[in-house]
């Protein structure tokens, strides 16, 4: 059975949930979108994918051809539907692959600046400072000291989104579970890109890795694995709330943190136009892996740790490698099997029910790792001092990441074939979605990966030594319940390519290619705070003349320009967050949640916060009084 990305008319059902019984089936409501495109929350994981970065050259063109693409492009529906089926036969064959079940997919995102040239003007004309709109806006490179693609990760050295190079305009990605059908489609892709004057600037292809190899990156260890489950996509454990009832220890996220339009549940929304809505902003980055060099290093630091006593003496390359990831080779947490690797069964989904509860300073597995710089779950204390541990539900949660990551090149063999050798291109093809670029991919790669001190602790944790710039870490010895042994790690993972790319729902790739997505995006329009509502640092509730946020201990109003027009008056530096109360007050809080500053508006039970299209920001009783006011109109 052959399924391509023509958009087949099938409808999933009730045997594509996997164990499900037409009584027993959830109401799944995203597993039917047909707007939402196939890669984001389904996942294409084809073993073959090929992204074409591209140009238009010319507006009128870039449409007729966006128009025949529009037709081409997979929903949710076709892909949640075909992967069911492949998963069940799977399951049926003992964790072999149908040969008889392939499909073609297709997935376009485009670039800020390729909004721009399809709309003839700017997506969106309101672009606070510190928000997804202006990441976006400005693009990977514009960004890499946030990201931490500095030195020889800078820019100037990437084969694609530099700023030296051509622009890029688009990202279409097709993928398919045999290579011929690949090569079939694009040649066919390229055949009407080049008739559109649709220009390539690059392409990246990513395979899977052969037979022993298979699932796993270049360093070989398995990948993929902590991937997050999506409420209304995956099912609900009814035993374990907020889990998925296949996979033990995913979380259930809700899709407003990867879908734009649908609230997410622990921030402010982003301030999108409803254009749009149903789509996702998708980050690329070529990282190249130096295979020798890595376990070279692996080696080194060993010999070091062996010197200081800090670890057992069979210890083995495999055993400190896999303190790094926090998993073994096969994908076993190592908080579960601290000793020795486990391997899965090939029918069975790889462990991710890890807890990290009862070791919060990373005595197993160590703080610095790569699974908990990446996602620390229920083990984050932050400050060394104590306080409470950093619940899963809403601020962790919200800083996940679908990740649809793909190796590249040929495995390294010293004694093999030149596509082989140390020199040889190879590494990871990063892709991830996310509703909000700022809170969530580069939050996790500033705050967490490449923070030396993340969490806080007396003995600087180091940056993540995967994927983070060259470091210092703190690896806990045996020697003593508190005792490390510092370890340098040099980088071994190099950046050679990044985009920041917007994946459009069916719908508004329609409209896109009609030429009916207004230019500047919606017209500014009154934000209504309701009573209850956490205000964090740097979430921007904007009207466009007006700009409310909490940056560093004060609440501010600035303008369309970012000046600053009223700030609150306190003065206690321990600020932790903010809140608008259920009553009407506006007010600072501590790091235990008490109130450190007060407005001294309280007493309105009902009231909202008002920031207004004619620059001033208001607290209004349920009667529609104005109690206070920034005194910003302009």
């Amino acid at each position: 059975m052959v399924h391509s990305s023509t958009r087949p008319t099938r409808t999933p059902a009730t045997a594509d949930i996997p164990g499900q019984s037409a009584a027993a089936q959830p109401t799944l409501p995203l597993r039917l979108s047909t707007d939402i495109q196939g890669d984001v929350l389904a996942g294409f994981k084809k073993d073959h994918v090929q992204l074409i970065l591209a140009k238009f050259k010319d507006r009128r063109r870039a449409r007729i051809w966006l128009r025949r693409l529009h037709e081409r492009i997979a929903t949710t529906r076709d892909v949640a539907a075909f992967n069911a089926d492949f998963s069940r036969a799977r399951r049926y064959a003992a964790g072999e692959d149908p040969a008889d079940l392939t499909a073609v997919w297709r997935g376009v995102a485009f670039t800020y600046a390729g909004l721009t040239e399809l709309l003839g003007g700017a997506p969106f004309s309101d672009i606070p400072r510190g928000t997804t709109q202006e990441a976006f806006a400005q693009g990977a490179a514009s960004r890499k000291e946030i990201v931490g693609d500095l030195d020889d990760s800078d820019p100037e050295h990437w084969l694609f989104g530099g700023e030296h190079q051509h622009p890029v305009h688009l990202v279409l990605t097709l993928a398919a579970d045999r290579h011929a059908d690949l090569q079939a489609a694009l040649e066919e892709e390229r055949a009407w890109m080049a008739a559109q004057h649709v220009a390539v600037v690059f392409e990246q292809e990513g395979n899977t890795l052969k037979d022993h190899l298979r699932g796993t990156e270049h360093f070989g260890f398995k990948d993929g694995i902590s991937q997050p489950g999506v409420r209304d996509f995956d099912e609900e454990d009814p035993e374990r709330p907020d889990y998925h009832r296949t996979k033990p220890g995913t979380r259930l996220i809700t899709p407003g943190e990867f879908v734009v339009g649908m609230p997410p549940d622990h921030r402010w929304p982003a301030g999108l136009p409803g254009w749009m809505r149903n789509g996702s902003f998708q980050v690329v980055r070529r990282l190249a892996q130096d295979v020798p060099g890595w376990w070279g290093q692996i080696e080194q630091n060993l010999e070091v740790l062996k010197e200081h006593e800090a670890v057992p003496e069979e210890a083995t390359k495999e055993w400190l490698a896999s303190r790094l990831i926090g998993r073994w080779p096969s994908g076993a947490p190592v908080a579960k099997c601290p000793d020795t690797d486990v391997p899965t069964p090939p029918c069975a989904d790889s462990d991710n029910d890890v807890s990290f509860a009862d070791d919060l300073e990373g005595r197993v597995t160590p703080l610095f790792s790569h699974l908990r710089k990446t996602n620390p779950r229920d083990g984050l204390k932050p400050r060394r001092d104590g306080g409470p541990i950093v619940e899963e539900k809403g601020m962790l949660d919200g800083r996940r990441l679908i990740r649809r990551s793909i190796p590249y090149g040929r495995p390294y063999d010293p004694q093999g074939t030149p596509a082989q050798r140390a020199d040889a291109p190879r590494g990871l093809v990063f892709i991830c979605y996310q509703s909000d670029l700022v809170a969530q991919y580069e939050f996790v790669q500033a705050s967490w990966v490449d923070a030396e001190n993340f969490p806080d602790r007396r003995d600087v944790v180091g940056r993540d030594p995967l994927i983070g710039r060259d470091t210092d870490v703190s690896f806990p010895s045996r020697t003593g319940e508190t005792a490390v042994c510092p370890l340098r790690f040099e980088r071994f993972v190099r950046t050679e390519g990044a985009v920041y790319a917007f994946t459009p729902s069916l719908t508004a790739l329609r409209r896109l290619a009609e030429g009916e997505v207004p230019i500047g995006g919606d017209p500014p329009s009154d934000q209504v705070v309701a009573g209850g509502t956490a205000l964090r640092r740097f979430e921007v509730i904007s009207s466009h003349k007006a700009r409310f946020r909490l940056e560093g201990n004060n609440y501010t109003v600035r303008d369309e320009n970012e000046q600053q027009l009223w700030v609150s008056d306190n003065t206690n530096p321990a600020v932790a967050g903010g809140t608008f109360t259920e009553d009407g007050d506006l007010v600072l809080n501590g790091p235990t949640g008490d109130v450190l500053w007060s407005l001294g508006t309280g007493g309105h039970p009902g009231a909202t916060l008002v920031v207004g299209t004619d620059g001033d920001v208001s607290i209004r009783t349920a009667d529609g009084d104005t109690v206070w006011h920034s005194d910003t109109a302009h």
